[in-house]
């Protein structure tokens, strides 16, 4: 393995190709401005390297990153990449993570917009995020402890596990296909309308017209805030602790709560059912 410490590389494609690396205080910079320094490469350690640089990792195989920093101008820092590990750092650059697959992010904080897009298999845990359109058509996340603030996340992901996560983040879950999610918060408007087999398990949720066009959604032992015109067209089991603002027009299943505010049935293929415990 070849080793540079406290080295600067501005150059284009400056690492090219390389085969077994360890960068250790390095950075990705200067008045050359280059792209892509380390594309094509494999086995690759980065400790406290910081990327100022566009389009580093790409097309990258078994990549270690612990205490690094990504900056606002690194930008689509990892393209189709796999086996990557990403530890105690900061990714700051918009489209960060695009159609990588094997991927592991732990103690880190993730500020870009429109992460994660088409990757597969991705663990994830104590780390917080900001950005819109967040793992859009992702499969295979296992997301722990971990936070998100941004509009339209989850749209279209599948087989995936969230537990003790905290999002605040609207129209989330679109069309998302066998998800779980557990003893998590969950705020913001429209939340996993179009969605199939999706299970809300000891959650809270809040906001305004969730889980519409559901099919097989189920909510196990949950808290609903602020939530009106529930359910609407959706096929539910929900089993719902306190008070539901208002539920329509549900097309199958039922929906039990301690109590509803409303109850609206105006369409004649709504034939679920609304219990008050």
């Amino acid at each position: 393995m070849k080793i540079y410490e406290n080295k600067s590389f501005g150059e284009e494609r400056a690492l090219y190709g390389a085969d077994g690396l360890l960068l250790v205080g390095c950075s990705f910079d200067g008045e050359e401005d280059g792209e892509s320094a380390l594309k094509e490469g494999k086995n690759i350690v980065c400790d406290g390297v910081h990327f100022n640089l566009r389009y580093p990792l790409w097309h990258d195989t078994d990549v270690r990153m612990v205490n690094c920093e990504m900056t606002e101008l690194c930008r689509a820092a990892l393209w189709y990449s796999e086996n990557i590990d990403i530890r105690a750092s900061k990714l700051h650059g918009i489209k960060a993570l695009r159609e990588c697959r094997d991927i592991r992010i732990a103690d880190c904080d993730v500020k870009s917009v429109e992460f994660g897009w088409f990757s597969h298999n991705i663990d994830i845990e104590n780390s917080s995020f900001g950005g819109e359109y967040f793992m859009l058509r992702a499969t295979g996340l296992n997301m722990k402890n971990s936070s998100l603030l941004g509009k339209y996340s989850f749209q279209y992901i599948e087989n995936s596990v969230f537990e003790n996560c905290n999002f605040d983040t609207k129209d989330a879950f679109w069309h998302a296909k066998n998800i779980v999610v557990r003893n998590s918060v969950v705020k913001g408007e429209y939340l996993a309308w179009y969605s199939e087999n999706i299970t809300f398990e000891n959650c809270t949720i809040i906001g305004t017209q969730p889980l519409c066009y559901c099919k097989g959604l189920k909510l196990i032992n949950c808290k609903m805030i602020d939530c009106d015109l529930s359910f609407e067209r959706s096929e539910v089991e929900a089993d719902v602790v306190g008070h539901i603002t208002s539920v329509k027009n549900v097309y199958g299943g039922y929906v039990r709560a301690e109590s509803v505010g409303e109850i609206i049935c105006d369409d004649e293929r709504a034939v679920g059912r609304v219990e008050i415990l």
